[in-house]
């Protein structure tokens, strides 16, 4: 079965996980790529019940500081579906991972960086352990080299996607997080799954 079926069937997210670490990080992506919207959401779901994401996952232990750590992306919006969150570890700063959106239009709307850091009550919010929090901007020196000049979510087209946005992880498989995002933690924008290239 692909994907696509176990999200549309009964299964659990351990079968899930067992799917996608069964494949090469090519095959995991296309069967990611391949989600409609609806097949996010309910993938949404079900992953409330696998073991809460951290730090580790988005960047792996033993990684450099701002060394980036690529996960491409398809979200459930209508256009401009595939994107990367490209993710980085700071120097001597715990408790806070750094990154921002690469897109075929972020010379339009913008880099949308944000700050990553565990949600209230470390990391019990039911929504998922970690958040990608567009209220915050990665600072000055908190990014990887060759990544775009840092601007604020409120300039420009990009207060239009990234501002006033919260995104809500849960882990899927060793290598796969699916997002749920919220405007004003009062309106559910959608999802987006990830998928982490090794």
């Amino acid at each position: 079965m692909s994907l696509t079926d176990l999200v549309r069937s009964d299964a659990k997210i351990l079968e899930i996980a067992q799917h996608l670490d069964s494949l090469s990080h090519d095959e995991r992506l296309a069967e990611c790529q391949s989600l409609s919207g609806p097949d996010q959401k309910q993938l949404f779901r079900k992953a409330a019940d696998s073991p809460p994401v951290d730090f580790e996952f988005f960047v792996p232990a033993g990684t450099p500081p701002l060394t980036q750590v690529i996960h491409h992306g398809k979200n459930s919006q209508p256009a401009f579906r595939n994107f990367q969150k490209r993710w980085c570890k700071p120097v001597d700063r715990e408790g806070e991972l750094y990154g921002y959106n690469e897109t075929a239009v972020r010379p339009l709307i913008g880099p949308g960086y944000f700050v990553a850091h565990q949600t209230e009550n470390e990391g019990r919010d039911p929504r998922g352990a970690i958040v990608v929090d567009y209220f915050m901007t990665t600072p000055e020196g908190g990014k990887a080299p060759g990544w775009p000049a840092i601007k604020p979510n409120s300039s420009g087209l990009q207060r239009f996607i990234y501002n006033n946005t919260r995104d809500y992880m849960r882990r899927v498989s060793a290598h796969v997080s699916i997002g749920e995002a919220h405007r004003m933690e009062k309106q559910v924008m959608g999802w987006f799954i990830l998928c982490r290239e090794d």
